[in-house]
């Protein structure tokens, strides 16, 4: 198990430890797994595309190392341009 420090944004913000793909396995070449794309069975055309994960990694083995806070977002106050303060009337 290879295990690294990242940053994650939900279900909250947090740095967990999480197990990362060897980087040597034949399988996947050290990359956790491998796409493939698959089409309808009777047209042909595209539908998605599938991950098939390698066994030298478990891509939900991780742990919360730190709870970060949630910061609120920043209001910008409503500046009227003639500089008569705040207005209750809409801007249009």
């Amino acid at each position: 198990m290879r295990l690294r420090i990242r940053p994650i944004t939900w279900p909250r913000p947090a740095l967990v430890l999480a197990d990362t793909p060897r980087p040597g396995c034949t399988r996947c070449g050290g990359e956790g797994g491998r796409a493939y794309d698959y089409g309808d069975h009777e047209t042909g055309e595209y539908v998605g595309t599938e991950w098939d994960p390698c066994p030298c990694w478990d891509e939900d083995r991780s742990w919360v190392l730190l709870p970060l806070p949630r910061f609120p977002r920043r209001r910008q106050p409503h500046v009227d341009p003639w500089g008569n303060g705040y207005s209750d009337e809409p801007p249009f």
